[in-house]
């Protein structure tokens, strides 16, 4: 799997998660915002990192985890520049690539496993963006409001 240096954030229920994540893509493709212990923080925060840091160009494509994934995900979505995906199995991941050219994998660490986890992020940064019909949708959501 070939990919380009990516941010990864989580909060303290994604910790344990970040770090198979982490170990798995390996650290030089990784740019990791934190947190770093299991002492518990605020999801927004890392959400927020990920997403400033795909904004000012650091990085292409980000993950960020949290226990659900859901808050961490609408944190990171604030920002324009993002299109988190909350991924729960291949399938979705497969299709937020190809049809929403999703930039940001969000994972649920108490909802997946770690071995299912691996399998989403590989899917996730092996899919490319389909583009055609999709692309004017995408476009749709980079210029609202």
């Amino acid at each position: 799997m070939s990919i380009t240096k990516i941010a990864i954030a989580s909060d303290h229920a994604g910790f344990e998660l970040k770090q198979a994540v982490v170990k798995h893509l390996g650290a030089e493709n990784v740019l990791d915002l934190g947190t770093n212990t299991l002492d518990s923080v605020d999801y927004p925060d890392f959400g927020y990192a990920v997403a400033k840091a795909l904004e000012e160009g650091k990085i292409e494509q980000g993950i960020v985890i949290c226990g659900s994934g859901i808050g961490i995900s609408i944190a990171a979505n604030r920002n324009p520049a993002v299109r988190a995906a909350l991924c729960m199995n291949t399938e979705m991941a497969k299709l937020a690539r190809q049809h929403n050219d999703a930039n940001v994998l969000a994972l649920g660490a108490r909802l997946v496993d770690v071995k299912e986890a691996l399998d989403i992020v590989n899917v996730f940064f092996k899919t490319e963006f389909e583009g055609g019909r999709h692309a004017r949708r995408v476009e749709k959501l980079t210029s609202c409001c």
